[in-house]
């Protein structure tokens, strides 16, 4: 097993904590532009996914943190990091291909590092993180597909529209623009992005 202290791994721990963190503000900045205009549920799924990545933040945090021990605290790294706009509009798509990134390149890589230093254990979780990255990637994409042909709120089969405030469902082509049972507006449909 390699030294941690000098292994690769410790600056790839590093590495994914930085772009973590960058990725759960990133979307913070996009949840704060959703809420704007309107789209509440969208702004919801951003938070949620900003949640996940400070998660993954903090799992690299510790790990880093556990494995230095009385070692150097500072840990010198090198890497790009995107920096892309954040309204709604453009920010979708960036982010599900950053996601998928990270998901088929960055942590597959890191996970391959890992294994061949002989931290099995990090190893895995590059590999659980990516498959959460995979999701990420999915969902932001299909949600950036919705929002660009306006479909976020319509089907061409009545489907199921259901608001996230009160619950109110209804099976149709379109949803509502308020809510009839308790009229908040149409941004808080809970969008089905797995159609």
């Amino acid at each position: 097993m390699t030294d941690f202290s000098q292994s690769k791994t410790k600056e790839n721990l590093a590495r994914a904590f930085a772009a973590e963190c960058q990725d759960g503000a990133r979307y913070q900045f996009i949840a704060k532009d959703a809420k704007q205009n309107q789209f509440n549920y969208i702004s919801t799924v951003l938070k949620m996914l900003a949640k996940n990545e400070m998660a993954h933040a903090k799992m690299f945090y510790q790990y880093l943190i556990d494995n230095l021990q009385n070692s150097s605290s500072n840990v010198n790294i090198e890497a790009g990091f995107p920096f892309k706009p954040s309204e709604l509009k453009s920010s979708l798509k960036e982010a599900s291909l950053v996601e998928e990134y990270e998901a088929n390149n960055i942590y597959p890589s890191f996970a391959k590092i890992a294994k061949d230093e002989g931290f099995a254990e990090i190893a895995k979780m590059f590999l659980q993180v990516a498959e959460v990255e995979k999701v990420h990637a999915q969902k932001l994409a299909a949600l950036a597909e919705m929002y660009s042909k306006k479909s976020l709120y319509k089907s061409q089969n009545p489907k199921q529209f259901e608001c996230s405030n009160c619950g109110h469902r209804e099976y149709k082509k379109q949803a509502w623009k308020t809510c009839p049972l308790c009229n908040y507006p149409q941004g808080y449909v809970i969008i089905n992005f797995e159609e």
